[in-house]
């Protein structure tokens, strides 16, 4: 029963993660009115569909990273009942910021799951170290870098556009846009499905290649569904963008997203989209610091309050 409990639970939070994740990869095509909502969401699931199927062969190192090895001894770090809680509370905290239209972090939602589990099971035997160089440094340097790189990137763009006339035909530059939509998407489903897969593969029924197919089922079905409240905020709520704009943040997002993941970096892809457009924002002072300044705030936490969930459910699992 505890086996079936986390294979289910951990369907869950892959659907909530495709709730809160999969339009963030077209949110500038819809906010720039390059292409329908319904066309976006329909691009962003196929895309994202394929970078899980690439992340079969190319991400082994992130499925350990959020195993829990490192962070947990080893007798601990296997423990089905601390799979169980994280996958129970990241899912509910994800579930319930995509239906409130904050695009929170699946990442740290999980780093907010193991420790919060890991604090009830062992106390401060955690390892905090690990935590903050593997998690907690990439998470907080990753958007900060994005909102350099993609006003950088627009700007220099920008200019060379206005001497060398390189967009004069707009559908040359839709097309470009739609693809780095697509870059971003394939992107983020090597990024993202290694570190929920890790949470099953302690179910000896499942590999990696079997855990992260199903993974990318519920996760396209969760975007399908309910990205309509992420999409508003993501497209229209943090800033007005154009094609040019949208095209510089998603070649910064994309790149980001996969220099991570070749480095075994589990930064979150969702920082870095939102931070990639509040980058080209900024360069038109268009941004609305109010949305911007609600978003961090989610992002604040939600590691916090994972965590707190998590370390309850852990209890609960126990008695």
């Amino acid at each position: 029963m505890l086996i079936i409990s986390l294979f289910l639970a951990t369907l869950f939070l892959a659907y909530s993660h495709g709730a809160n994740d999969n339009f963030k990869g077209v949110a500038t095509l819809f906010g720039s009115g390059t292409t329908s909502y319904q066309t976006a969401i329909l691009w962003a699931t196929i895309m994202t569909f394929a970078g899980a199927v690439a992340s079969i062969f190319m991400a082994g190192t992130l499925v350990q990273k959020f195993s829990g090895q490192g962070i947990f001894p080893d007798e601990i770090a296997n423990v089905p009942e601390i799979h169980l809680a994280v996958a129970i509370a990241s899912g509910v905290t994800v579930l319930m910021a995509a239906l409130t239209g904050f695009p929170i972090s699946t990442t740290h939602s999980l780093t907010g799951g193991l420790l919060g589990a890991g604090l009830v099971a062992i106390g401060l035997k955690v390892n905090f170290a690990v935590l903050v160089k593997s998690f907690l440094l990439p998470l907080f340097f990753s958007p900060i870098i994005a909102i350099f790189l993609a006003a950088g990137l627009y700007k220099l763009i920008a200019y060379f556009n206005s001497r060398f006339n390189w967009f004069a035909n707009q559908k040359v530059l839709d097309t470009l846009h739609f693809i780095s939509a697509g870059v971003v998407s394939f992107a983020r489903g090597i990024n993202q499905t290694p570190k929920l897969v890790s949470i099953i593969l302690i179910i000896e029924y499942f590999s990696i290649q079997g855990g992260m197919l199903t993974i990318a089922m519920a996760v396209g079905l969760g975007g399908l569904l309910n990205s309509q409240r992420i999409a508003e905020t993501m497209s229209t709520r943090i800033t007005t963008i154009d094609s040019t704009q949208g095209l510089s943040a998603n070649l910064v997002t994309g790149f980001l997203a996969i220099a991570a993941t070749c480095f075994g970096l589990p930064i979150s892809s969702t920082h870095v989209a939102a931070s990639s457009i509040v980058g080209v924002g900024l360069t038109e002072k268009k941004v609305n610091l109010r949305v911007l300044l609600q978003i961090i705030i989610a992002w604040i936490f939600t590691l916090p309050a994972t965590a707190i969930i998590s370390g309850i459910a852990y209890r609960l699992l126990q008695g």
